[in-house]
């Protein structure tokens, strides 16, 4: 039975099958959103789903120049890596995959469908695709190190409130919560959220920071060689991106959900529920709200902004847990 519910753990839920459901319904809710302040009906919030499957019914055409190999093993990757991170969060401060070092992990995970999106950008030898991966690679520079450094505030504080020194365990952070209410309010750990959520677009993937895609200047970017199922599987990357960033959010900074009733069925549905609720308005505050407000800003402008207000708040952050304020 261990086995059974490990499996329907990474395949249903909260694996595969809840995280493509919840990434495509972000991206439909988003499409819609940013219709309606733009004064246009919009799309249904269920066209990700026409789409994705529309997709899988097209060919996938390989450039003669390509080296065929990486261009067509770069989508399955990103995709795989980005759907194994959803089965490290806790729900109710317990985790199947749980283990002493998932934050190392995630972080890892994370890196990988950008390097992937770079790989497959360049293996597909298509000169719009050589300047989104070079945008590409400056976006990595510019957000990584504020984003690694906020992730290290919370490990930080998590293991200092429970007596470890530093801890790299989503269930332990979640924990070292349940005492102090949330990450969110402590004053040592504000900037480093602040700084989260500024990242979020650019980890993503969005305006104002889309800077390595541009439908509108590169023709998609590292993806303007793709089609069909290949395309397909690298927008449902994107999509899923939404979700366990915001998800991700949700764990470091808002007690990781750990509502507990007694009965572990109702456990698992009221803190799904709570966990859905607050995916959702943070991607609408902080995604669609912000892409339907804002122009893209150019790959300099973004350099500069991460390197500045981000990078800071997190290093701020970082120093006042070290101080233990």
């Amino acid at each position: 039975m261990e086995y059974l519910s490990k499996l329907i753990y990474l395949i249903i839920f909260p694996g595969f099958i809840f995280t493509v459901i919840v990434g495509l319904f972000l991206s439909g809710l988003d499409r819609k959103i940013v219709a309606r302040m733009q004064r246009r009906r919009g799309p249904k919030i269920t066209q990700p789903f026409y789409d994705f499957v529309k997709l899988l019914g097209k060919d996938t055409i390989v450039p003669m120049n390509a080296n065929e190999r990486l261009f067509i093993l770069a989508p399955i990757i990103a995709l795989v890596s980005i759907c194994i991170i959803p089965v490290l969060f806790p729900i109710y401060n317990w985790s199947f995959f749980g283990g002493i070092a998932d934050i190392v992990v995630i972080i890892y995970l994370l890196i990988i469908p950008s390097v992937v999106m770079i790989v497959g950008g360049m293996a597909s030898g298509s000169p719009f695709a050589s300047i989104g991966v070079s945008r590409e690679v400056v976006a990595m520079v510019a957000y990584e190190l504020p984003l690694i450094t906020s992730l290290l505030a919370v490990c930080k504080k998590a293991g200092m409130i429970l007596g470890e020194g530093t801890t790299y365990s989503l269930v332990a952070i979640a924990s070292a919560q349940q005492g102090t209410g949330s990450f969110l309010f402590t004053i040592s750990l504000l900037p480093a959220a602040i700084a989260f959520l500024m990242i979020l677009p650019a980890k993503i993937g969005v305006a104002p920071f889309d800077v390595s895609e541009a439908e509108t200047e590169l023709c998609e970017g590292p993806l303007a060689e793709y089609s069909g199922l290949h395309l397909g599987l690298f927008k449902l990357t994107h999509n899923i991106k939404v979700y366990v960033m915001t998800a991700l959010f949700v764990v470091l900074f808002l007690g990781g959900i750990g509502v507990t009733t007694g009965n572990r069925g109702i456990d698992l549905l009221v803190n799904t529920l709570i966990l859905l609720v607050l995916v959702i308005v943070i991607a609408i505050v902080f995604l669609s709200i912000v892409r339907g407000l804002m122009g893209r800003y150019k790959t300099n402008q973004m350099f500069k902004f991460y390197w500045t207000i981000p990078t800071v708040l997190s290093l701020l952050s970082y120093v006042l847990v070290s101080l233990n304020l």
